[in-house]
C-alpha cells in the first residue's frame, strides 16, 4: 500500500510537472523568436565623429543579439581613413550588417559606394543613386601625377578585393573609381551592384528574410519579416562632435574665436568675449582634427588677424587693414583642402562670414584709433583748445563753463558774458580765455 502510494504521488507530481512546463512552453518559445532589427540613420559626409558612431552601434547590435542592423545612409562621401574604419568593421562583423541606401532621392557617393558593398546585404531606394567613387573625391586631395595613379591603383584594388569578397560587380567598381560612374538604383541592382530594390526598410525586411549571409563567425540566415525595429539614436556627445565636425561650423567657430579674444585683448576687462573667443576656438581646433585641413590657410587667418592688430599701433592709413582683409579671405578659400564639396566651407557661408568679420575688425580698429586720437579732457593739456561759454564777463576775473565743468577765468581782453570763448592757457585752478570768434 505504501509503494502504492508513492507511486501515485509521483506520477502526480510528474503530471503537474508536465502541464507547468506545457504552460510555460509558449512563452519560452515566444521569447526564443523575439527578433529584433537595430537601425541606424547616417545622411552626412563620412568623418570621423561619424566612423565612431557605426562602429560602436554595430558592436552594440552584436552584444544584443540583434537579427542585423541596418545602415540607412545617405552621404555625398567622406574621409578615406573613416571609410576604411567602417568597412573594417563591416567585413569583420558578427551580426549581419545591411546597408540600406534611401529615403528616395539619396545617394552613396565617393566613400558610400565602397561602404556599401562591403555590407553582407547591399539595398537601395527607387529613386537613389550610386557611384563617383574617384579617390580624389574620398578626401584623398591634389597630388602629382604619379602619386595620384597610385592612390588610384590602390582604390581599385581594395574596392575589387571587398567586391569579390561579397561577390558583387568588381569591374563595375572599377569604373566607379577610374572613371566615377554613377546608377540608379534599378542600374545598380540590373550590374549586380547591389542585392535588392526596397521601397521601405518594412519591405527590406521582409525581402531578406530568409537570406543566409556569411559572418566572421560563420553562416546565419536572416530572420527580419514582422522583426522589431530598434532605432539606435546618437548620444548627445555624438551630435555635438558632429556638429562642429562640420566644416562651415568648424570655420565659424574659429573666426568667432579670433574675433572675441581680439576684442578682449584690445578691450580688456570685459571678459564675455574673451570666455566665448577661447571655447570656439577650442571647439574649432578639435574639428580641424577630423578635417582636411590646409595649415597655410590658418596661418593666412592668424596673419590677417596680425595686421590687424598693427592697423591700431602703427599709422598704415588703411594699408595694414586692407592687408588684412585680403590675407583673411585667401586663408578662408584654402582653409580646407578637399575636392569633396561635403568638407569644404560652403560659398554661401564663407562669403557673408568674411564679410561681417571684416567688418567687425575694421569697426573695432576705428574705434581703437579714434580712441587714440581723441584729446584727453582730465589733463591741463586736454583743456587747451577747450570751448566753452562765458558765464559772467570775463577780463580779470570771471566764470565760464567748459567741458560741462564750471571754471574761474581770466582773459587780456574783456569778454561779455554768453560769449564763445577758448582756453588758450592753465594756471593752476584758473584758466586763460579768448573770445572765439
Amino acid at each position: 500500500m505504501k509503494k502504492s502510494g508513492k507511486r501515485r504521488a509521483f506520477a502526480m507530481g510528474l503530471s503537474a510537472a508536465l502541464w507547468l512546463l506545457a504552460a510555460l512552453l509558449p512563452g519560452l518559445q515566444a521569447a526564443d523568436e523575439r527578433r529584433v532589427v537595430d537601425v541606424v540613420t547616417v545622411s552626412d559626409a563620412i568623418t570621423p565623429p561619424i566612423g565612431e558612431y557605426i562602429l560602436k552601434s554595430i558592436r552594440q547590435a552584436a552584444e544584443s543579439g540583434a537579427q542585423a542592423i541596418v545602415i540607412q545612409l545617405d552621404t555625398p562621401g567622406g574621409l578615406d581613413l573613416s571609410m576604411r574604419d567602417i568597412i573594417k568593421e563591416c567585413l569583420n562583423a558578427t551580426v549581419p550588417v545591411v546597408v540600406y541606401v534611401s529615403p528616395s532621392g539619396a545617394r552613396a557617393a565617393s566613400a558610400g559606394v565602397l561602404i556599401t558593398i562591403s555590407a553582407h546585404v547591399a539595398a537601395m531606394a527607387p529613386g537613389t543613386n550610386i557611384g563617383a567613387a574617384h579617390p580624389v573625391a574620398m578626401g584623398i586631395g591634389k597630388a602629382d601625377e604619379t602619386m595620384m595613379e597610385k592612390v588610384e591603383n590602390d582604390a581599385v584594388a581594395y574596392g575589387r578585393g571587398i567586391a569579390d569578397q561579397r561577390g558583387r560587380n568588381a569591374d563595375w567598381i572599377e569604373e566607379a573609381i577610374r572613371k566615377s560612374v554613377s546608377v540608379t538604383a534599378e542600374e545598380a541592382l540590373r550590374l549586380k551592384v547591389i542585392d535588392l530594390v526596397a521601397e521601405d526598410l518594412e519591405r527590406l525586411l521582409e525581402k531578406i528574410d530568409g537570406r543566409e549571409v556569411k559572418l566572421a563567425s560563420g553562416p546565419r540566415v536572416l530572420k527580419t519579416k514582422g522583426a522589431e525595429i530598434n532605432r539606435r539614436e546618437m548620444g548627445f556627445r555624438e551630435k555635438v562632435l558632429i556638429t562642429i565636425s562640420n566644416p562651415n561650423i568648424a570655420f565659424i567657430l574659429f573666426l568667432l574665436g579670433l574675433a572675441g579674444l581680439y576684442f578682449e585683448f584690445s578691450s580688456p576687462g570685459v571678459i564675455l568675449p574673451g570666455i566665448i573667443g577661447g571655447i570656439s576656438l577650442i571647439l574649432a581646433f578639435f574639428a580641424f582634427q577630423t578635417l582636411p585641413v590646409n595649415y597655410a590657410g590658418i596661418l593666412l587667418i592668424l596673419f590677417a588677424v596680425i595686421l590687424f592688430i598693427a592697423e591700431i599701433k602703427v599709422v598704415s592709413h588703411g594699408v595694414l587693414t586692407i592687408g588684412g582683409v585680403v590675407s583673411l579671405v585667401l586663408g578662408s578659400i584654402m582653409l580646407f583642402e578637399s575636392p569633396d564639396p561635403a568638407l569644404r566651407v560652403s560659398w554661401s557661408v564663407l562669403v557673408p562670414a568674411v564679410a561681417i568679420v571684416s567688418l567687425f575688425f575694421v569697426a573695432v580698429i576705428s574705434i581703437a584709433v579714434r580712441a587714440q586720437m581723441r584729446k584727453v579732457m582730465t589733463s591741463r593739456e586736454g583743456l587747451i583748445g577747450a570751448r566753452g561759454e562765458a558765464l559772467s564777463d570775463v577780463h580779470e576775473r570771471g566764470k565760464v563753463l567748459i567741458g560741462g565743468e564750471y571754471w574761474n577765468a581770466f582773459s587780456r581782453e574783456p569778454i561779455a558774458k554768453g560769449k564763445k570763448v577758448e582756453v588758450v592757457a592753465v594756471d593752476g585752478l584758473n584758466v586763460e580765455v579768448r573770445e572765439n570768434r
